[in-house]
């Protein structure tokens, strides 16, 4: 049986501010071949399009934005502190050098939609509805822009659907 119980996204209870800034999230996605998982710290929740969504934010070099890209869903999970280096280890190494999983100690679970990790806390399923690239041009405060991006490294913004919200 397990451990978590499906909730409505109007049940959580958590501070979105810290649970994406403070605590972070691990975004995870996987195809046929790969599951890899990344910290995030940028993002939201909220309402658009009369729909519950999260906003996530992934630059293209990353070994997970491929697996975004080409997939329909993927999971937003939360941890406790006692997680923090793993999520330090999944926001600094590369997919594509590790099996961050195996690394960290986590077990994951296949959702019929997208994966994600026993030892989460809770977990947001997500289906992509939208995707735009970040630009210097759009910036309407250019101070954003030199402290956040080193040349053309901008982050590709998704807006998902969260279609199934898992808690402990």
């Amino acid at each position: 049986m397990s451990a978590f119980k499906e909730i409505s996204p109007s049940e959580i209870k958590n501070n979105p501010f810290d649970l994406i800034g403070k605590d972070w999230a691990l975004v995870t996605a996987k195809n046929e071949n790969s599951c890899n998982t990344m910290t995030a710290s940028w993002g939201g929740v909220g309402i658009m399009w009369n729909r519950p969504v999260a906003f996530t934010f992934i630059r293209p070099q990353r070994f997970t934005f491929g697996l975004i890209e080409n997939e329909e869903y993927f999971t937003l999970s939360f941890y406790g502190e006692e997680y923090r280096k793993a999520l330090n280890f999944c926001g600094t190494k590369s997919g594509r050098d590790f099996d961050k999983a195996k690394e960290c100690g986590f077990t994951p679970v296949y959702d019929e939609k997208a994966p994600y990790f026993a030892e989460a806390e809770l977990v947001l399923v997500c289906k992509k509805l939208y995707a735009q690239d970040l630009n210097e041009e759009s910036a309407v405060e250019k101070d954003i822009v030199l402290p956040n991006y080193n040349g053309d490294d901008y982050h590709r913004m998704y807006i998902s659907e969260i279609v199934k919200v898992l808690k402990k």
